[in-house]
């Protein structure tokens, strides 16, 4: 119990972080839509943010190696704080994009400490508690930092200078925690090919996983301005996602540890194909139904990543698991950086329904190389389904033992 206390300081700079970073992915969608930005120009904001948050991913480690984890969390915090001061100072969609660089570098230098600081406290009696907590804080963060647009204003001031506030409290818990800092792990080293070589269906499924994820929450807005929600059940929509991906952790995990990976992934995939093209097809039904297809949308997509990385640790090496979290990692940062440019595109071209169509078509591509892989090699199942945060490149370190079997 006293362990947990001691990392409350940690959880609660996550919360504050998730608030101030998780509501301006949003809140930019909409207040790009309210200046008169193009759908593509929105788009390009949320790829700048997946840019930065992958540069962040591989220089935080080596930074906290230079000046310790408390000044590299604050530098961090600090460059996403004036990311966000910034934005209604310069009302320009490329140097919104420079801003979202920063927003994205925060999120990843600031959690790659968080995990740091967390994998060197854990033991192995209190890593089960540890990470359950740290799923549930992080998540829950998430949830409500999507309902955050339902009462910030678009293109204002205030709206963006609350989030910056938020973001600069993150710093307080952490800076004064009276815990002393632990040693600065060695970064480790980013070997994308290691995924592949593994499993070349988890990397396909990470990618197509961050098709799903990062479109819906960076050009999600704007479907639902498009399909005629209001701004407070835009807010709603975005969290049913989430809330439905937190549904199916559960008992998709239960099957990802009974049944063969590959057929949990393929049907998932099949799962997501038919919830895509049900919310393409039924984009006028009333608010309810459209919250209930994001739901489901979020049930049938959240999941794969981590059956994903499930399935390419059952052939990994104890050795290599932190290395291989990483590869996968790159891989969700790449489809990341893509999806919303394409999804925002797909928009402006075909209408809203595009986009569930972009990713149901991802979807059906990674059944077919699914069914292509299983006739390639055997099942093997020797590691444990766990929810993987696609948070930084140390969270290996903090999951690596917890696949293990006892």
């Amino acid at each position: 119990m006293r362990l947990m206390i001691s990392f409350a300081a940690l959880f609660m700079s996550v919360v504050l972080l998730q608030l101030a970073t998780g509501g301006v992915g949003p809140l930019d969608a909409l207040s790009g839509f309210t200046l008169d930005f193009t759908t593509g120009q929105i788009g390009l904001l949320g790829s700048a943010h997946f840019m930065g948050f992958f540069i962040g991913c591989w220089w935080a480690p080596r930074l906290m190696g230079s000046v310790g984890h408390a000044r590299a969390f604050a530098a961090f915090t600090a460059t996403g704080a004036i990311g966000l001061l910034a934005h209604m100072l310069v009302i320009n969609p490329t140097a919104w994009a420079v801003m979202r660089l920063a927003s994205g570098l925060c999120v990843a230098g600031c959690y790659t400490v968080i995990e740091a600081w967390l994998q060197a406290k854990v033991t192995n009696e209190t890593r089960g508690r540890a990470m359950g907590t740290y799923r549930i804080v992080d998540m829950g963060a998430s949830l409500v930092s999507q309902m955050l647009i339902s009462v910030l204003a678009p293109a204002s001031y205030v709206s963006y200078n609350l989030l910056a506030i938020l973001c600069c409290a993150a710093l307080l818990p952490l800076t004064l925690t009276r815990a002393s800092q632990p040693d600065t792990p060695a970064a480790p080293r980013l070997r994308p090919m290691l995924a592949v070589t593994r499993s070349p269906l988890a990397a396909a499924g990470v990618v197509v996983a961050a098709l799903s994820s990062a479109s819906f929450r960076m050009v999600g807005p704007i479907y639902g301005q498009q399909v005629g929600l209001a701004i407070d059940q835009i807010a709603w929509f975005l969290a049913a996602f989430i809330a439905g991906g937190a549904i199916a952790q559960y008992p998709v995990g239960w099957l990802a540890d009974k049944y063969d990976r590959r057929w949990v992934l393929i049907w998932m995939s099949v799962a997501a194909v038919g919830s895509c093209t049900l919310t393409a097809l039924t984009h006028d039904l009333s608010t309810t139904g459209i919250l209930l297809t994001a739901g489901l949308f979020g049930m049938t997509t959240f999941p794969i990543y981590s059956v994903a990385a499930a399935h390419a640790h059952d052939f990994a090496e104890e050795h290599e698991r932190v290395e291989l979290s990483a590869a996968l990692m790159f891989f969700f940062a790449v489809g990341a950086i893509a999806a919303p440019l394409l999804a925002s595109g797909l928009i402006a071209t075909f209408g809203p329904p595009a986009m569930f169509v972009m990713i149901a078509v991802g979807h059906a591509v990674l059944v077919i190389f699914g069914f292509i892989r299983m006739r390639a090699r055997p099942a093997r199942t020797r590691t444990r389904y766990i929810y993987s945060p696609r948070t930084s490149f140390l969270v290996g370190r903090l999951t690596g033992r917890t696949r293990d079997p006892d």
